[in-house]
């Protein structure tokens, strides 16, 4: 018999393509530009919405970055953003 592979892969918070808008965690069909905080357009502000359910995230800003978990979706830090 073959091995089954039952593990399923649930996406990250930050992963493509969003369904919510990870400043506003409104669905990105109804969300507007201006919606979106200046602060975050400039790259100083954190996300606080989940991408994949918009569920607001539990966010850590340190002096280097920030950490924002997703209670169904999981954990991401800000520098694993700048490997890429």
């Amino acid at each position: 018999m073959a091995p089954t592979n039952t593990e399923v892969t649930v996406p990250g918070p930050l992963a493509q393509p969003h369904r919510f808008g990870i400043y506003t965690g409104i669905e990105i069909e109804l969300e507007s530009a201006d919606a979106i905080p200046t602060t975050a357009k400039l790259g100083l502000e954190p996300p606080r919405f989940c991408g994949q359910c918009g569920r607001r995230m539990v966010v850590q800003v340190r002096p280097d970055g920030w950490r924002a978990r997703c209670s169904r979706h999981g954990e991401i830090d800000s520098i694993e953003l700048y490997q890429r």
